[in-house]
């Protein structure tokens, strides 16, 4: 078959086609990630399917992976960067066809273009503009990029942008496009058209869960004063120094294991004799009298290296957690299991 009559098929059947070459392995693990009715529309286009030239299936092949490598390039750097790999590795003209596949139905996230910017200088681009605007960004960025920013806003403005956050629900692309222009965007035009879900709670707590704990415990008292409900919601999701009571014997031991000394001496200069005999209790007598001595003998120390101590051995409760060596229970309820 003529290259001709490969560029005549629909999208369906060169689905059809790609899984048939790729195997009912391959195909069966693709599936897993499908709708269920694309999953009965391309098995009855795949069962429809009779004989294919060993030429349009390597066509296929060729466009399947054209098309993902353009994705990877857009993921790394977006379009210009990717258009300029894919003239190098195909040709302009191919490059240019396979990009305009793509912009079609590739969906490029809003804010795309400053993903890449250093936090600090994306501060200074957006520290002045309305609090909503802020949120609004903030909620398309990544939870490590977003956590830099709102540390380094003024104490008012980081409650009032995380509550913006939090109770964020449907943005209008016209809203998205308007703010993607004031910062220059190069990529509104591949908004999303339908409205876009962003922020919510679980947005707030993964961007609290990165920022420093001054920050945190700020952000939280506010609301609690002006939102208790939600602060009480946020919570629920989140897991601070304090919380280490939620978690068992055999659980607090776990993480121990990977906690410096001098960061558990510091971590527990402020805090409450509850938490301090519950760490006391999971270590052994010899090392509680040596974290005891140290705590006496440091002397007075600043509260902001006692919060990064304590945010320490929080990351690494969280690490622990996200590798399933430990399951923290939240918002109460089941017991925690190691």
């Amino acid at each position: 078959m003529a290259k001709n009559g490969e560029s005549n098929l629909q999208g369906i059947q060169k689905a059809a086609i790609l899984l048939i070459a790729l195997g009912p392995e391959k195909s069966a693990s693709i599936f897993k990630h499908l709708k269920e009715d694309e999953i009965e529309e391309l098995t009855l286009e795949i069962a429809n399917t009779r004989s294919v030239t060993p030429q349009v299936k390597e066509e296929i092949i060729d466009e399947f992976y054209e098309v993902c490598l353009a994705q990877q390039y857009i993921a790394e750097g977006g379009i210009s960067y990717a258009k300029e790999l894919l003239e190098k590795a195909l040709g302009s003209e191919k490059a240019l066809n396979v990009i305009g596949k793509l912009t079609a139905s590739l969906q490029v996230k809003p804010f795309e273009f400053i993903r890449k910017t250093d936090p600090s200088q994306l501060l200074n681009f957006i520290q002045d503009e309305h609090p909503q605007t802020i949120a609004l960004i903030l909620s398309y960025l990544p939870a490590s990029q977003s956590s830099m920013i709102i540390s380094a806003l003024p104490p008012d403005r980081q409650s009032d942008v995380a509550k913006r956050i939090a109770v964020m629900d449907r943005t209008s692309p016209d809203v998205v496009k308007d703010v993607e222009k004031i910062l220059e965007s190069k990529l509104s035009s591949l908004v999303n058209q339908d409205y876009t879900i962003i922020g919510g709670v679980d947005a707030v707590v993964e961007i609290l869960n990165s920022v420093d704990r001054g920050t945190e415990k700020h952000i939280m008292e506010t609301l609690e004063i002006e939102e208790p409900e939600l602060a009480d919601e946020i919570r629920k999701k989140m897991f601070v120094f304090e919380d280490i009571l939620l978690l068992d014997d055999r659980a607090i031991q776990r993480v121990l294991r990977d906690v410096e000394n001098n960061d558990l001496a510091l971590a527990l200069k402020s805090a409450n004799e509850q938490v301090q005999n519950t760490i006391f209790n999971n270590l052994s007598k010899r090392l509680a009298a040596m974290i005891k001595e140290d705590m006496e003998y440091m002397g007075p120390v600043r509260m902001k290296d006692v919060e990064e101590a304590q945010q320490k051995i929080v990351n690494v409760i969280r690490k622990l957690e996200d590798a399933g060596e430990i399951v923290i229970s939240r918002g109460g309820g089941d017991e925690i299991v190691v």
